[in-house]
């Protein structure tokens, strides 16, 4: 499981200086919500994932960071890999089987269509992986998100997201991001 959480750190900290090479812009435009051409955007997330721990509706809340990176072809739809890292371990009841599932630090990693259909909410959906020492899930997401301007390319964004993975189980999370739009 360490060598998981020293990828995925690593994947973060090489990803990050991408950051540093955005060409400047007009102030202006860095600002404006009706971009055309294309550009990245970079948020670091705080959060929870609730995890079923038995019948319906006992979840247990795991804390959990995430890395969205993305890319905008036009201010209405872009494509995301979206990483989040439970930071917990914890047990699963698997579905169809009397067995209990032990979950270590799990990462899940998604790579997501995103649309805004009206202002700044986007809603995502794409497929994805979730990955821990004893069993992977493949899995599918659906979210959406709000991302509040603050400025300078800079905005925040509430998220609410459901991942349902293959055989297995069910979670919801909800996080705040703090993003950085690079043109």
């Amino acid at each position: 499981m360490r060598n998981l959480v020293l990828v995925a750190l690593s994947l973060s900290i090489l990803l990050l200086p991408i950051t540093t090479l955005a060409q400047h812009e007009d102030h202006h435009e860095l600002n404006s919500a009706e971009h055309t051409n294309g550009y990245f955007r970079a948020a670091v997330l705080i959060g929870h994932t609730f995890v079923p721990t038995g019948p319906e509706p006992d979840r247990l809340a795991v804390p959990s960071w995430g890395l969205d990176l993305e890319y905008w072809f036009s201010h209405k739809w872009g494509i995301g890999l979206h990483n989040d890292l439970e930071i917990e371990t914890f047990l699963v009841e698997h579905e169809g089987q009397e067995e209990v599932l032990t979950r270590e630090y799990p990462l899940v990693l998604t790579v997501d269509a995103l649309v805004k259909p009206w202002k700044q909410l986007v809603l995502l959906v794409g497929p994805g992986l979730e990955l821990e020492r004893t069993e992977n899930f493949f899995l599918v997401r659906a979210g959406v998100e709000y991302e509040f301007e603050l400025g300078h390319g800079w905005d925040i964004s509430p998220t609410f997201f459901y991942d349902t993975r293959q055989n297995a189980y069910d979670t919801w999370s909800i996080a705040l991001g703090v993003g950085k739009r690079l043109n």
